[in-house]
């Protein structure tokens, strides 16, 4: 164990591991526990108020606009701050988990932005977030070439995608980092150390500290992470305004508060993205107890569905009316090896990223190098030479809270095929994730831990609501917990099987499974030498 004696005691419980002393540093452990102390208090109020809000909507109470803040979607002249260096065009953007050999072919791939990922690409073992935090600063001080154990040597290009990293969200927290005694929130350590580290070095390099903020549920969400940037920036003598943060709304609350989200962080909003499958997972939890939110098997439920319609389009509207970039959802797609812009890219996948295109989007996201060329081409084919849309406003969208929550018109009975497809996607995630492993090649698509979210999510809806009885769903837990088994016998059976029941067949739908799961099987508070 080291103790770092400063303004606050911060103690690092995590075991040493090759350079982590580079991102370890007094200075950076200074940094993180001036940080945690200042917004413990309202780091717990946010905490506490989620699960009263979540307690109030469960027990019948409307969602709806909020009328307190109704003056902010009223005022036509207040805007986002102008696009940073390196975010004017974001047409397409790669996602990935910041290991090695990803971290240098998402920044060669041609995508215009990078979204290293701590969150749900990363499995959270104290290896993977400090060593994340080491290839960024590898990366950004180009040392990060190197050849692999088959001979296959990894070089950083010329042009590279800008860096945008994204911190693990409010309800995750850092077990081993303590600072006064209590684990530092997770997101406070992924965004701490990165700007600690990098922000200035980024500047110098003609870019800035950029982040993706997850899972935010409503305004005052949006309000503490701009406070944390006022205070990082100002303890490191950076100019206010110099970080840049777009927000995922992949939360059914923040879909009705994503003006006020934009309006909270202003001096440093960048735009929204949409989180397809966590704000389907969101609807799960927050509408439980309605069996008229009862969605059929995930593969059925597309960005076409009205409730879905209804969401996308008014991210867009709100975005372009506030002077942000809106981007579009991830294509999950893994192509082969010749995928080309007229190669074989499915059909779904066109239309959806023709769709987005079409509809105002100034960019898009993927999980694979190889759909880059692909979507860049056709957003190319609507932004011809601008490097957005910004200013397509859509005075023509109106969209009310009904609209939103049009759920039923997309309602229907699972299929058995799509409840065997969600506990096979759920187990074989879990499998990964204990292991290390947070961005998994499942049937062909790159998923990572919100497929594993709504996997396990729709299976719990479906038994509490009677659309599949608990026999079945053994069964063929039964069944898949085998396959896995079979096709990996190094595989985790009983902890991957305990975690599943305990997250998708338990009498309450857990929020999340990680944080309970990080706690039990990642968390390693062996003593260190300092």
């Amino acid at each position: 164990m080291s103790t770092t004696e400063l303004t606050h005691r911060v103690q690092v419980l995590g075991v040493p591991g090759d350079r982590f002393d580079e991102i370890l540093t007094p200075g950076a452990l200074g940094f993180l526990g001036r940080l945690a102390h200042a917004f413990a208090g309202r780091y717990r109020d946010i905490l506490t108020e989620r699960r009263r809000r979540a307690l109030r909507l469960s027990s019948g109470s409307p969602l709806d606009f909020s009328r307190a803040s109704a003056a902010v979607r009223a005022d036509p002249h207040w805007r986002v701050a102008p696009p940073a260096p390196g975010l004017t065009d974001r047409r397409v953007e790669i996602t990935g988990p910041p290991e090695r050999r990803t971290t240098v072919d998402a920044l060669n791939s041609g995508a215009q932005v990078w979204l290293a990922d701590f969150e749900d690409a990363t499995s959270p073992t104290w290896e993977n977030i400090i060593g994340g935090q080491l290839n960024l600063l590898d990366a950004i001080e180009r040392r990060i070439d190197f050849t692999a154990p088959d001979g296959t040597e990894y070089r950083l290009g010329d042009r590279l995608a800008t860096i945008v990293v994204r911190p693990r969200g409010w309800h995750l927290v850092e077990e081993h980092l303590l600072v006064d005694g209590r684990p530092v929130p997770a997101s406070l350590v992924d965004f701490g150390l990165y700007f600690f580290h990098c922000a200035q070095r980024q500047i110098d390099a003609g870019s800035g500290p950029y982040f993706y903020l997850p899972k935010l549920e409503n305004a005052y969400d949006a309000r503490l992470w701009n406070d944390v940037f006022v205070l990082a920036q100002e303890l490191l003598g950076i100019p206010r305004g110099t970080i840049r943060a777009t927000v995922l709304i992949e939360t059914v609350t923040a879909a009705f508060e994503m003006e006020e989200i934009l309006y909270e962080l202003r001096e440093h909003g960048a735009g929204l993205n949409a989180g397809r499958w966590d704000y389907l997972f969101s609807l799960i939890k927050t509408f439980a107890h309605r069996p008229d939110f009862s969605l059929p098997d995930r593969t059925q439920v597309t960005m076409t569905s009205p409730f879905l319609r209804a969401y996308t389009e008014l991210l867009v509207r709100t975005c372009h009316q506030r002077g942000a970039h809106v981007i579009g959802g991830m294509t999950a797609h893994i192509p082969g090896d010749d995928a080309r812009a007229d190669g074989p890219v499915p059909a779904t996948v066109r239309l959806d990223k023709e769709r987005e295109a079409e509809d105002g989007f100034d960019g898009t996201w993927v999980a694979h190098p190889g759909l880059v060329t692909f979507c860049r081409e056709v957003f190319d084919g609507v932004l011809g030479g601008r490097p957005h849309q910004i200013d397509r406003t859509r005075d023509d969208v109106a969209v009310s809270a009904a609209q939103l929550l049009a759920v039923r018109r997309t309602a229907g009975p699972p299929t058995v095929a799509g409840v065997r497809a969600n506990i096979s996607v759920a187990l074989r995630y879990f499998d990964a994730w204990l292991r290390g492993t947070g961005a998994v090649a499942l049937g062909g698509l790159m998923e990572d831990a919100a497929a594993a979210e709504i996997a396990r999510a729709q299976v719990w809806q479906w038994l509490r609501h009677g659309a599949v009885d608990r026999g079945t769903v053994l069964g063929l837990l039964d069944e898949e917990t085998a396959a896995l088994g079979a096709q990996y016998p190094w595989a985790r059976i009983e902890e991957v099987r305990a975690l599943f029941e305990r997250t998708a067949l338990a009498r309450e739908l857990p929020a999340f499974f990680t944080p309970d799961a990080y706690s039990r099987h990642l968390v390693r508070r062996a003593v260190a030498t300092a």
